[in-house]
């Protein structure tokens, strides 16, 4: 799996775990349905302002949702 699929599969999974559909989470940070759509899929880098603001939301810390692990996990 791809850095990029891992990340957004991990945003994806903590979203499905608050029980927030892709509309709740977009309402929640302030953008559209689309954009979280997009950034699930990889098709857009959202900003690190958005970052912060879709990790608080979720309850995880940006290294959570959005890199790496050292493990490559």
């Amino acid at each position: 799996m791809t850095m990029k699929a891992q990340v957004n599969m991990k945003l994806k999974l903590a979203r499905v775990e608050k029980q927030l559909s892709q509309q709740e989470l977009a309402d929640i940070v302030e953008v559209t349905r689309q954009t979280i759509g997009l950034i699930e899929k990889g098709n857009y880098n959202p900003t690190l302002k958005l970052c912060v603001k879709i990790a608080k939301a979720l309850d995880r810390t940006l290294d959570q949702l959005f890199w790496e692990d050292e493990k490559g996990e």
